[in-house]
């Protein structure tokens, strides 16, 4: 599927592409600080890109996730942990369009729009497990997460639980300053380090029946489409990680330009001029190119899988999760050796905490561990060896 970039998305890449050049300037003392990036959540706010994906019926801007994935990417170039904090945000509000029921759709699509919400989540399946139990006609949540992107700097937390009588999962999004729910200033990670992805506890928190998306009482197996979560956060991961490559690459580019000398026995009197570090770039670059090519490719896949809806067949899906696992598999690959290798054409001084440098490869370092990626190389071999699609989970 080939989507043709229309003039406004165009003008959403270009205005992501200054903000992030914005989130650079600070991205280097912000990421020795950690904690919340709250100036520049206000920028974001104040972009308008919190509502890109809305459609245009409930006051947002109607684009699509091939614009919206590459604005996550042109973030990441400039700062990873804002790249994920707002990549997370379109997933998480797209379980609306997913799950929810079509005055539930209105309602959030319509107040996000209106209110430029930050949606965050308490939502990672490998958590101690949240229950939700029946109280009358609505619910009380019990239980702690342990990794919640955005939870604790957004408006809404989307959470997943288990109605233990069913034994079904459930999403509901919960105002963050709902009574019982409690943050924790926890998050201590080498990389990505303002997500606020530390723990939530949430004790006997109130759910109304009219907050779960979807019917809470259905047994039914989830439709396909309803299942592209998965395959939807997968695909922002890949565009985060290469955003950061991106990025990185930019950075030791200039720095090889301005500053760095060239060896002692090497025959150029500039450092670009060098054959080795010449050499060096230039497989780099390969690399790079060859990700930004297939990632494009995979964002349209994406973006023809939800514009089938409820017509997206399960063999469908499946197809979708496998070639989103390419992507992951290649751009993890191709975001470590970037981040990895730019010390190599930059020289001894790059390593110096001034600059930041280590902070590209603590980032993609950090986030790539989220679920192993051997793992997917092992769903794309299946399919291709055996025409096995992956079985749903949270993770594939």
């Amino acid at each position: 599927m080939v989507v043709a970039a229309s003039r406004e998305s165009k003008e959403y890449i270009t205005l992501a592409s200054a903000i992030a050049e914005e989130f650079a300037q600070t991205a280097v003392e912000r990421d020795i600080k950690g904690g919340t990036p709250t100036e520049q959540l206000h920028r974001l706010r104040a972009s308008g890109l919190l509502k890109l994906l809305v459609p245009q019926e409930y006051g947002g801007f109607g684009s699509d996730w091939v614009t919206a994935l590459q604005v996550v990417r042109e973030i990441a170039k400039g700062d990873g942990s804002l790249a994920q904090l707002i990549g997370y945000h379109y997933v998480n509000l797209a379980n609306t369009g997913l799950l929810g029921r079509p005055e539930q759709i209105a309602k959030y699509y319509t107040e996000t729009a209106r209110n430029n919400w930050l949606w965050g989540d308490s939502v990672n399946p490998r958590d101690p497990n949240l229950t939700l139990t029946p109280d009358g006609e609505n619910f009380r949540l019990n239980g702690t997460k342990n990794f919640s992107t955005g939870a604790r700097s957004g408006d809404i937390v989307v959470i997943a639980a288990i109605r233990e009588d069913l034994g079904k999962i459930l999403f509901a999004p919960l105002p963050k300053n709902r009574e019982g729910i409690v943050f924790n200033d926890d998050w201590d990670y080498i990389g990505q380090r303002q997500t606020d992805s530390g723990s939530v506890e949430f004790h006997n928190v109130l759910v109304y029946r009219d907050e779960v998306l979807g019917n809470p009482d259905s047994t039914d197996h989830p439709s396909p489409f309803a299942t592209l979560v998965s395959p939807l956060i997968q695909i922002v991961f890949v565009n985060f990680y290469l955003g950061i490559a991106l990025g990185a690459f930019e950075q030791a580019r200039k720095y090889t330009l301005s500053t760095t000398r060239p060896w002692i026995f090497s025959p150029a009197e500039k450092a670009s001029q060098d054959p080795y570090i010449i050499e060096q770039y230039g497989n780099l670059w390969v690399d790079l190119r060859a990700a930004i090519s297939h990632v494009d490719y995979v964002n349209t896949v994406i973006q023809g899988a939800w514009e089938k809806g409820e017509q997206l067949s399960a063999e469908e899906r499946g197809e979708v999760a496998v070639t989103v696992a390419t992507a992951k598999v290649f751009s993890t690959r191709v975001a470590l050796e970037t981040t990895s290798k730019i010390f190599e054409v930059t020289g001894t001084r790059t390593a110096a905490k001034k600059y930041g440098f280590d902070r590209f490869w603590r980032n993609v370092r950090t986030h790539t561990l989220h679920d192993p990626v051997v793992y997917k190389v092992h769903e794309v071999g299946n399919w291709v060896l055996n025409e096995q699609i992956p079985v749903f989970t949270l993770y594939t």
